[in-house]
């Protein structure tokens, strides 16, 4: 038994109504102004409305209001051309080529389909028609018609109108608040003028490309996953995919962009003081897991610079959402004296595989098999480590502590976090003596440790650190300000990731803000994938 068609009711160019099923077998013939098979194919489906008589009720379904009426003037139309311009009736029915003809019975069961021009496909339809209505086939100069021409891609199958109309389909609804421009007004430039933008130009997120995000995700585009400092003001879903879709995102990416924002708008990562320091913090994010694969995330040659989508667009979304709901702007609440271009974005996988150590997710708690973000607060951009010269992981990791001293200022020690990002080249040195990351950190303690002494402001220097920091009282005796300050706070806040092009005895460093419960702690979330892992 053929399966039921679903139901519909469409208004034609007389404003009547029509619905489906009628009760009498019906000839549904989905069309668009723009395509020339179907501009062939509205005198067969005028002919067959003129010879049925209303035994077969007969249709022209148009997807578009405009081009339904050029149609009907353009072909002295008197068959019913329902409007679909929502696109609803045509998703429903899978149409996916126009023309497609649809013949159904009384009951409105599906009898037969074709999508295109087959002569032999109509004249078959015809024939069948005709006996369904009891009467004869409409006559029809066969030879003025090609044997077959191939027909049009469906409006309801064009990149964007599909997710919504799925979307749609399963229930999900915008809320966010919609602004209509009008007709002369550019929609790159009404996006600088509202300030929604990090300086460079984003994608307006209609409703269609916001409907295709929320592809990316099962999550329910209402549910609030935080409230975002300063404003406090609440992250939906669904503002989170208007953000990333203004950063340029594609909808796979939208779970690392939701998992980062719920980690940086926790209390311990602490976004409100990130974003309002004047020591220029930014959220810093690490991607670990099959995830970095699935994106296509360059983790090799230029891994902290331009040139790869996932990258530059995931950390580029969170920043637009931190600044366009929670308020974070430059130069009201974001105070940063400086800057750097990790504002904009600054998102990094590990490359995993080329790493002699267990990566970073995998040592904060999770299974190597788990996609995981991890989110540091760190300065808005890298340093360049040269070391080309060392050929044992005792120098080479002592060469690094001391280029870690410079982080903040060298006479700033027993601070917080940073992110030693080691090259290749210099994880093959490090490697082949069997170095742990223990050892590597131990090493880079024991290499940048210095006496209180030198740490004291003095005429040389006025930064520096204060004897109550160390404990000591004035004036402190020659013995006490011997002792060796490591210039991390302890050795697990110096976190290791391996990535970058397999040429080139550099590595990178970031910098970390004030760390704790004071400053800000690294967060780690796991994704929530729509695309499981095979």
């Amino acid at each position: 038994m053929a399966d039921s068609l679903p139901s519909f009711t469409l208004t034609d160019q007389h404003r009547r109504v029509h619905s489906f099923p009628c009760g009498r077998p019906v000839l549904l013939c989905f069309v668009k102004e723009d395509c020339p098979t179907c501009g062939m194919t509205m005198p067969l489906i005028e002919a067959a409305w003129q010879a049925f008589n209303g035994e077969v009720e007969v249709a022209a379904i148009g997807q578009d209001a405009a081009g339904n009426a050029l149609l009907v003037g353009r072909h002295a139309l008197t068959v019913p051309m329902l409007d679909d311009s929502a696109l609803k009736v045509s998703f429903a029915y899978n149409v996916e080529i126009v023309p497609t003809m649809v013949l159904a019975d009384a009951s409105g069961a599906e009898l037969r389909r074709f999508e295109g021009f087959d002569k032999s496909d109509w004249q078959s339809l015809l024939s069948q028609a005709a006996h369904l209505a009891g009467g004869r086939a409409p006559r029809i100069d066969w030879h003025a018609y090609p044997a077959a021409r191939p027909g049009c891609g469906s409006k309801s199958v064009e990149p964007g109108v599909a997710e919504r109309l799925a979307a749609e389909a399963s229930g999900l609804s915008l809320r966010a608040r919609q602004i209509e421009l009008g007709a002369e007004e550019d929609p790159f430039e009404f996006m600088f003028e509202r300030g929604l933008t990090d300086g460079l130009p984003v994608i307006p997120p209609t409703p269609e490309r916001v409907m295709r995000m929320l592809t990316g995700t099962r999550r329910d585009p209402q549910e609030v996953i935080a409230a975002v400092p300063p404003n406090l003001a609440p992250l939906t879903i669904e503002k989170v995919a208007a953000n990333a879709v203004m950063a340029g995102c594609r909808p796979e990416y939208l779970p690392v962009v939701i998992a980062v924002l719920e980690a940086v708008c926790t209390d311990e990562f602490n976004i409100h003081g990130v974003m309002a320091t004047t020591a220029g913090a930014t959220p810093t994010i690490v991607v670990n897991g099959p995830i970095r694969h699935r994106l296509a995330m360059n983790m090799r040659v230029g891994v902290l610079g331009s040139g790869n989508r996932a990258n530059a667009t995931i950390g580029r979304a969170v920043k637009l959402a931190l600044r366009n709901v929670g308020g974070a702007r430059p130069g009201e609440i974001e105070r940063t004296a400086l800057g750097g271009p990790g504002k904009y974005t600054a998102c990094y996988p590990e490359w995993e595989e080329r790493s002699p150590w267990e990566p970073l997710h995998v040592e904060r708690g999770f299974r190597r098999e788990d996609s995981v973000v991890t989110v540091f607060a760190l300065e808005p951009g890298p340093r360049l480590i040269v070391d080309q010269l060392s050929r044992t992981a005792h120098a080479l990791a002592g060469s690094l502590g001391m280029a870690l001293e410079s982080c903040w200022h060298p006479k700033l020690h027993g601070y917080g976090e940073v992110l030693l990002v080691v090259s290749p080249e210099h994880a093959d040195t490090i490697a082949r003596d069997g170095w742990t990351k223990a050892q590597v950190r131990n090493r880079i303690q024991e290499a940048s440790a210095r006496p209180i002494r030198e740490l004291l402001p003095d005429a040389d220097a006025g930064e520096g650190m204060a004897l109550k920091h160390f404990g000591l009282a004035e004036p402190a005796a020659a013995g006490q300000l011997e002792q060796r300050i490591p210039k991390f706070r302890k050795p697990e806040n110096i976190n290791i990731i391996v990535a970058g092009g397999e040429a080139g005895k550099f590595s990178s460093a970031f910098g970390g803000w004030f760390s704790g419960p004071m400053g800000s702690m690294s967060v780690s979330r796991k994704i929530e994938e729509v695309t499981k892992p095979q």
